[in-house]
């Protein structure tokens, strides 16, 4: 589960060669720029003298043959996004810069993002100039100023619908049950918890072994042992979540218990304080610092 925020510029398996791999360098329309360098790497972006034109501009610089990016479903990208200003043109935000692709859920992303992105498919190479009105309006982060435009490269490495999960038996660990099925289900049962971490792989799929330094998407369901209650769950708010593995972004159990899985597994986790939110505990979600929790996660992608 997340320690920190996401990237500024959200409003963020392997990757599959669903695109020819080769470098490009093509002209983008009639935004008059030339974006070059191969798909999943990053671009090189040749601006012209000048400011671009007005309004929303988006172009499809390639075209995968993957899943068609839809309303809830989350991309997995890799993206540069700089301030196109007719001077500088600097760069305000990059995955490359973090090491791992970024998740860009659709439905929650900058206006001119979204109308950039929907639609299109699994493998594409996409770019958008965004005005200030399709994109941060008068309140930008840090970073970016009132009034600036935006210019995106966004190369879409993968789509996980909302309701994706891991086909698994039931499984226990601890007298937790876990149910079978694609959404499972939390059974914490009475009496104390155990004193220490513990972790079982109830289902094992055969895809990329997951690592520390890459990002993974995940659905999950979590419970606080003592109140028997469930205090998060993907399925029921919103849809597939990533996490860097191993930068501390997530509590010590998922790096512990997720290291060296492989995609496709369901994975149930006991996390007594010490390898979850501490003695300071999590008051978003009313856990104490005292307070043991069990996660059962879907290990979707690694990338």
């Amino acid at each position: 589960m997340r320690r920190a925020a996401a990237s500024l510029l959200l409003a963020p398996l392997l990757l599959t060669s669903l695109l020819a791999a080769g470098c490009t360098s093509e002209a983008a329309g009639d935004l008059d720029l030339e974006v070059g360098g191969a798909f999943g790497a990053r671009p090189t972006i040749h601006f012209p003298d000048g400011k671009p034109v007005a309004g929303l501009q988006v172009d499809e610089l390639a075209t995968g043959k993957g899943e068609r990016l839809g309303d809830g479903d989350v991309a997995i990208v890799q993206y540069t996004a700089h301030v196109w200003d007719g001077r500088d043109n600097r760069l305000v935000d990059s995955s490359f810069n973090r090491g791992t692709p970024a998740a860009f859920p659709v439905g929650e992303l900058l206006p001119g993002l979204e109308r950039a992105l929907k639609g299109r498919t699994v493998g594409s190479r996409v770019i958008a100039a965004i005005p200030p009105g399709d994109g941060f309006g008068a309140n930008p982060p840090q970073g970016v100023a009132a009034g600036e435009e935006l210019f995106y490269v966004v190369d879409i490495l993968g789509a996980h619908r909302k309701g994706a999960s891991v086909e698994s038996a039931a499984g226990t660990l601890a007298g937790v049950e876990v149910g079978g099925g694609a959404r499972p289900a939390l059974a914490v049962p009475a009496g104390p918890p155990p004193a220490r971490f513990s972790a079982k792989v109830l289902s094992r799929g055969d895809g990329r072994v997951a690592r520390a330094g890459q990002l993974v998407v995940t659905q999950y369901e979590a419970a606080v042992w003592s109140r028997r209650r469930i205090f998060d769950a993907t399925w029921a708010s919103g849809g597939p979540k990533a996490f860097k593995l191993g930068d501390g972004s997530v509590i010590r159990a998922w790096d512990k218990a997720l290291s060296g899985v492989p995609t496709g597994s369901r994975v149930l986790m006991i996390v007594p304080p010490a390898d979850g939110y501490g003695r300071a505990g999590n008051p978003a979600y009313g856990i104490k610092g005292s307070d043991t929790l069990v996660f059962v996660v879907d290990l979707l992608a690694a990338y």
